[in-house]
């Protein structure tokens, strides 16, 4: 593979996928300018396939697609620097290293991936989990990053010695924290000398760069100031400047302005996180007019409830779209 595009400190974005309304199929065009959206925003990297990509309604083949089409469209608009990571996971090692063989040959650089969770009982213990993410890690042909959601596997979820011990291969180079754990996402960011913004700096070690990603745009300034090194965000889909404000005041120094700046955040993010995948694709339409419905079996909103999710935003909408562009 050739050299990969570093991840930096930044905000990152899982990114939607887009249907057309009557068909389900890809909405291509949505999701290239979705996309370069959010470069222009300032982001500094983009997830397909994950949570919010609906990743579980797709084909292998449609999987593939996406992420080739967001490479695409970022090569094509200038975005060369924007790394794509790629969700990449499977029940099986067999599977997840499939996938991930996927994600390289559509451009992706890097494999978000979960643990693996339908046999829960069997699973859910230290050594499988170590023993999968290591036997993947040996497999993949690009490098991995831990994704620790326990909402999303059955509960499962791995404290700070696990993931320091699984994050000792030499292919595996972050964490997503969506347990909004802070003082697990501290522990390992500082136990791997985790990457990080000004104004702190990481204890430098012999090991590649390691990633502590805050998974929530909820704890946005709180993933920076426990040590984290980037926002990787669903909320980032809607409102991308205002967490790359956060992200910028942080740098900078001044964290007063950071704070209001993540209570404004943290007041739509709110209602997103409850409207979830449905009510995130509605603000996306009621905003920026394009969006449309997630693939069924998730369900529709209706008219009133689209604006209600519209006004009860519009604050921090109104913050978000005063804001410039950075790219």
């Amino acid at each position: 593979m050739s050299q990969l595009t570093p991840l930096r400190p930044g905000v990152y974005a899982p990114t939607m996928t887009f249907f057309n309304p009557e068909t389900e199929e890809l909405d291509v065009a949505s999701i290239r300018r979705h996309a370069v959206r959010l470069a222009k925003a300032g982001l500094v990297g983009l997830v397909t396939m994950g949570s919010n990509g609906e990743a579980v309604h797709l084909t292998r083949e449609e999987r593939i697609t996406v992420t080739r089409e967001t490479r695409s469209a970022l090569d094509e608009a200038g975005f060369q620097n924007v790394p794509v990571i790629a969700g990449a996971s499977e029940n099986s090692i067999r599977g997840s290293i499939e996938l991930c063989k996927d994600v390289a040959s559509a451009g992706g650089e890097y494999a978000l991936i979960v643990p693996p969770s339908y046999y829960r009982a069997a699973v859910g213990n230290d050594e499988t989990i170590y023993e999968y993410f290591t036997a993947v890690a040996d497999g993949s042909p690009v490098p991995l990053i831990l994704y620790n959601y326990p909402g999303a596997v059955a509960g499962i979820d791995m404290d700070s010695d696990l993931i320091i011990r699984i994050s000792a291969h030499p292919n595996i180079i972050g964490t997503k924290f969506t347990c909004a754990n802070t003082g697990k996402l501290t522990r390992v960011a500082t136990a791997l000398g985790a990457i990080r913004a000004a104004p702190t700096v990481a204890k430098p070690t012999a090991r590649h760069p390691y990633v502590a990603f805050g998974g929530i745009a909820d704890f946005s300034l709180q993933t920076l100031v426990s040590g984290g090194s980037a926002i990787l965000a669903g909320g980032a889909n809607v409102i991308p400047r205002l967490c790359v404000r956060i992200f910028n005041l942080w740098s900078e120094g001044r964290l007063a302005e950071a704070m209001e700046a993540q209570q404004q955040l943290s007041a739509a993010d709110w209602v997103l996180t409850k409207a979830a995948i449905p009510g995130t694709k509605s603000a996306i339409e009621s905003y920026y007019g394009y969006g449309g419905f997630p693939r069924r079996p998730l369900g529709r909103l209706s008219e009133a409830q689209a604006k209600e999710i519209a006004d009860k935003i519009k604050p921090s909408l109104d913050v978000e779209l005063s804001l410039p562009d950075v790219a």
